[in-house]
């Protein structure tokens, strides 16, 4: 389905559509003020400044909605692994590890050939988030996974490539921690689309305890739609099942993902579709991530 090259294993098309899916063909896609009809720009989290090797995987996502793709973990390099480091808060909380960011950097080329070969060896293991809690605005104490700085590396890496495919699947009105999309776009694509549709009603929701109860077995299905290469999936099992650490104690994690993980915020949107905004048409419609607090 694509032209012979060090690429060509990525892709395993499954058994394609006659037409392309409804949902897609037949969905007028609005503007608001330009911003929903423009391709998604990279964002921090995926490595501003990283040459693409993930082209064709992107192009290959854009053309077949129901091909797998089978060989991505390629595309977890050195190069990638050392544009993630770059894109982390030099002052972001530490996890379990207790490794900052500027010790980290002391031998950084070093640190990342050794964390690239345990990962493409297998040999790669996830630490577990620190728990820490922070307020909600109704008095209760959010927790959230503090996720090790090797971690966060490698996740940052994983999510560039998973967003080469995901982002050609994601509609235009979808906000929720996309690259280079804002709550500020949601809430401009939200305000252009109430002013100048009619517009029934909106609808402000939040799914209770997102995070903490998503299934986990049912996101690794929702991936496996577009993800066959067991190498990613493995590695985003690890995350899942890594636990948490609160007080000194370990602690497993039999369901939900700890909240400020960026495999989580970047990939819960193939689980969840969460739509906050109804009009006569679909076009106005701003879909969110899991909360609402999140304005996206």
């Amino acid at each position: 389905m694509h032209e012979p090259g060090k690429s060509d294993s990525p892709v395993l098309p499954t058994n394609p559509p006659n037409k392309a899916p409804a949902t897609e063909a037949g969905e007028e896609r609005g503007l608001a003020e330009g911003n929903t009809d423009r391709p998604t720009r990279p964002g921090p989290s995926a490595g501003v400044g990283v040459t693409s090797g993930l082209d064709r995987v992107r192009q290959a996502a854009r053309r077949d909605k129901e091909a797998k793709f089978t060989a991505l973990l390629h595309h977890v390099d050195l190069l990638r692994l050392r544009s993630a480091y770059w894109a982390i808060n030099p002052k972001a909380a530490v996890g379990a590890d207790q490794v900052r960011w500027g010790a980290y950097g002391q031998d950084l080329e070093a640190n990342l050939r050794d964390l690239l070969a345990r990962v493409h060896s297998g040999a790669y293991r996830a630490t577990p988030s620190r728990r820490t809690y922070i307020p909600k605005p109704d008095g209760r104490m959010r927790p959230l996974g503090i996720a090790a700085l090797e971690d966060k590396i490698l996740q940052r890496a994983v999510v560039e490539v998973l967003n080469a495919i995901y982002e050609e699947d994601f509609l235009a009105f979808s906000y929720g921690f996309r690259p280079g999309r804002s709550p500020h776009d949601a809430l401009d694509a939200l305000s252009v689309g109430i002013s100048r549709k009619k517009v029934n009603f909106v609808l402000d929701a939040d799914i209770s305890d997102f995070f903490s109860t998503l299934d986990q077995a049912w996101l690794i299905k929702f991936l496996e739609h577009r993800i066959a290469d067991k190498r990613v999936l493995r590695l985003i099992r690890k995350w899942l099942s890594a636990g948490v650490i609160e007080d000194g104690n370990w602690s497993e994690t039999l369901e939900g993902s700890p909240q400020g993980s960026l495999c989580a915020a970047a990939h819960n949107e193939p689980y969840e579709q969460c739509r906050v905004m109804h009009s006569v048409g679909p076009s106005s419609l701003v879909k969110a991530g899991s909360g609402t607090e999140r304005c996206t």
